[in-house]
């Protein structure tokens, strides 16, 4: 069998920056344990499959299935790998559709155009206060003795965020380099799947972002993810009450980098846009 698969730097206009994923078109659907084969074996964060609905092709079709796998497991949320998704139907396939739906574990999400990003339509993800006390080592794996400002937890993806204080250097926080071992110690009561650490940005300063971020997630099997986009559900959700705003501007610091518009929604829902690059297409024998 021969599998149409591309790659693609997603929440970036620059290539070998954002986040890489892989994208698979799938003409007829796969088992389950040969799609983690796959991914284990693209190795990247996430590796995406598109299903057709109907016979109908992915140039013309407006409604597809999509299922997102590390290379340690399926995952019921991903951001990069949708947006990866919808470049590759929407730049590659020449989709013409206006709005394109994938139906995911998450329910149905909308992807459209905006003339050089995509945006899509997420759920968004409110955090819940979190008592610091009863995960103090676990905080201490993640973030040293950076000071912390707030701790919550979101129980629909089983993800924590740390929130550094203010008074944190920057640089601190982006040279943060925690031990995927000592995080899969310190954490295996299954309560905590990936963790979340942000800092206050600066709107003033030009490009003027509100939040940063970083992502990691060995449970997963991903010692850090270079851009989240799920993640962003809940830092959407978060920042969005701190600092009284419905649209932000956050960037991902990972050595790779990547940049995300947020426009939180008073449906409960939020619209997380990107840029896209596709760098690879190829055929996957399988």
């Amino acid at each position: 069998m021969e599998i149409p698969i591309f790659t693609v730097d997603a929440f970036t206009s620059l290539p070998f920056k954002g986040n890489p994923a892989a994208v698979c078109l799938l003409e007829n659907d796969l088992q389950d344990d040969i799609k983690q084969s796959i991914a284990a074996e693209m190795n990247l964060s996430e590796t995406a499959f598109i299903t057709k609905h109907n016979s109908v092709d992915f140039s013309s079709g407006s409604r597809f299935g999509l299922r997102w796998f590390t290379p340690k497991t399926e995952v019921a949320l991903c951001g990069h790998a949708t947006l990866a998704s919808a470049a590759v139907l929407f730049y590659l396939k020449k989709n013409a559709n206006p709005v394109v739906v994938f139906e995911t574990m998450s329910g149905e999400l909308y992807v459209r155009q905006h003339k050089d990003s995509i945006i899509m339509d997420f759920p968004l993800n409110k955090p819940q206060p979190q008592d610091q006390h009863k995960i103090k080592g676990f905080l201490k794996a993640v973030v040293g003795d950076l000071p912390i400002e707030d701790v919550c937890y979101s129980p629909a993806l089983r993800w924590l965020m740390i929130r550094l204080a203010d008074s944190c250097d920057r640089s601190k926080f982006t040279s943060l380099s925690p031990i995927a071992e000592d995080l899969l110690k310190s954490e295996t009561t299954g309560e905590i799947k990936s963790v979340i650490v942000t800092i206050k940005g600066a709107p003033n300063v030009q490009p003027g972002y509100d939040f940063y971020s970083r992502f990691f997630a060995p449970w997963y099997g991903v010692a850090e993810d270079p851009v989240c986009g799920s993640a962003h559900t809940i830092l959407a959700a978060y920042w969005s009450e701190k600092l009284n705003k419905k649209k932000m501007l956050a960037y991902q610091c990972s050595s790779r980098g990547g940049e995300l518009d947020l426009e939180v929604r008073d449906d409960g829902r939020v619209n997380i846009s990107g840029r896209a690059q596709i760098i690879l297409q190829g055929t996957l024998k399988v």
